[in-house]
């Protein structure tokens, strides 16, 4: 039977509810978390294509899905001091499964986390604005956790998924951080660090152009159809 994302669930025996990512209990949780991140994928790509169809653009350009692998997961919760158990991994790991959808303008974005919102089977457990509200990093994007239902042997069960909505533009900003900071082995300067933010402040204004150029030719186009 596949171990229920609900702590009061979770068995208190202490050696049973150690973390063993060798184990069939592993394999199950990890299987639920994807079950999950689907559904989402599948409401969001559902909601693209409707939107499509009536204002005949794009609201989200791409979609990419991820579960945190077993070695991530161990290594974020010691960095974090929890201590390695199942109880741990479910109340305190938010992101191992993992959304990120892209819009192409910031608009757009703002559009998305007001549909999942209306979201009638799924629970915001919380939501994180970067985007009015940047990192000092520089970064930006919109973060939401929500549990989403997925129904087993006809017993409904939540998992917890990440969603990160942003733009074409912070998503080539993220990348390329992501790249540079974080997969280099001896670290970056604090020059590098600034210069990062920098480009991130510069990406953003080319980010606000772009929306406003892409405003003003739809507005026209919608007076060219009256």
């Amino acid at each position: 039977m596949i171990i229920k994302i609900d702590t009061s669930l979770v068995k208190k025996n202490k050696n049973e509810n150690k973390l063993n990512t060798k184990d069939n209990k592993f394999a199950q949780l990890m299987h639920l978390y994807s079950l999950a991140m689907r559904t989402i994928e599948e409401k969001v790509d559902a909601i693209n294509r409707d939107y499509k169809e009536i204002y005949e653009k794009d609201l989200i350009n791409h979609i990419v899905c991820r579960i945190k692998t077993p070695e991530s997961i161990i290594k974020k919760m010691m960095r974090k001091n929890y201590e390695l158990t199942y109880q741990n991994l479910i109340e305190n790991i938010n992101d191992i499964a993992g959304v990120r959808i892209i819009c192409p303008f910031k608009v757009n974005v703002f559009e998305v986390v007001d549909i999942i919102r209306e979201f009638e089977d799924c629970r915001i457990i919380r939501e994180k604005d970067y985007i009015t509200n940047p990192k000092k990093t520089g970064y930006s994007s919109y973060h939401i956790i929500i549990e989403v239902p997925v129904e087993l042997d006809e017993t409904r069960l939540y998992a917890k998924v990440e969603i990160q909505i942003r733009t074409l533009a912070m998503d080539f900003w993220a990348t390329l951080e992501h790249e540079i900071k974080y997969k280099s082995k001896g670290g970056i300067s604090a020059k590098i660090s600034r210069d990062l933010v920098l480009y991130a402040k510069i990406i953003n204004k080319i980010d606000n152009k772009f929306m406003r150029i892409h405003n003003k030719k739809y507005k026209r186009k919608m007076e060219l159809s009256e």
